[in-house]
């Protein structure tokens, strides 16, 4: 009898055992993971922000972004090739405009001491021309790049009537070129009623082809003024030398000392 419960004992350790042994073996531990593969980046130079047409870059306009390798072009400037480009770079001027996060290549920028920055910045078929303005002629200063204005004329014609000697001159206004683009204008410091102001005593304008000869003749004729546009009008048309629109009203014209009163019509 206590052999036959010897035996059982045994074959129970031995049932257990073997169980044990299969239940450790069926754990299946999970295969290594393989290493992913690192993308190779460079640091490429990209606008900070919007960079206008026109506009000057400096070192707070830039900054280095990572960028994949593989999509950057040979164009774009690496910061393992050029370490300095900020300011390398730094006072170049924008011949297009660049969005926040576009690289920066420099088939799109112009030195500023370049001869050819003004040639650069004109669109196909334009012309750059100078004139010459004042504060009462150029809205008192207030006229800047990128802005837009209508050329005004103003020139007195003599008295038609022969009749009428006394008669007072009549002074004509009129809008010869509308809606242009100022590229530049000088700038320097004035003082003025002990504050520093700043005026323009030469304007360039951004004009097509025939309206060059318009504004030319323009100032041999009379007096050239510059009328500030509102930035909504940008896309209103212009009006050309064969559409010009004459504009008149009342004036005082002083003669020998006495005051007309003249009705321009």
């Amino acid at each position: 009898m206590n052999i036959a419960r010897i035996v059982v004992l045994t074959i129970a350790l031995s049932a257990g055992g073997v169980a044990a042994y299969l239940a450790s073996g069926s754990d299946s531990k999970p295969p290594p993971t393989e290493p992913v593969a690192q993308l190779q980046t460079v640091d490429v130079l990209v606008a900070k922000a919007d960079i206008g047409l026109g506009q000057t870059l400096t070192p707070d306009d830039m900054q280095w972004q990572t960028w994949p390798a593989s999509t950057a072009s040979n164009t774009f400037i690496r910061r393992n090739d050029r370490p300095d480009a900020t300011t390398q770079i730094a006072g170049s001027i924008a011949r297009a405009p660049f969005i926040a996060g576009e690289p920066i290549r420099e088939a799109k920028l112009v030195k500023a001491n370049g001869s050819g920055f003004m040639a650069a910045i004109l669109p196909t078929g334009m012309r750059a021309v100078s004139t010459e303005i004042s504060p009462e002629t150029g809205a008192g200063g207030f006229i800047l790049p990128n802005d837009r204005v209508d050329v005004i004329l103003t020139r007195r014609e003599k008295n038609p009537n022969p009749d009428r000697a006394a008669a007072a001159d009549i002074v004509v206004s009129e809008i010869i070129l509308s809606n242009l683009r100022v590229l530049a204008i000088d700038q320097a410091p004035k003082e003025k009623e002990g504050q520093n102001t700043v005026v323009g005593r030469t304007v360039t304008l951004e004009l097509r082809g025939e309206q060059t000869w318009v504004l030319a003749a323009a100032r041999q004729a009379g007096t050239l003024s510059l009328a500030l546009r509102s930035i909504a009008d940008l896309n209103q048309v212009d009006i050309g030398a064969d559409e010009r629109v004459r504009h008149r009203g009342n004036i005082n014209v002083v003669r020998y000392g006495v005051s007309n009163p003249t009705i321009l019509k």
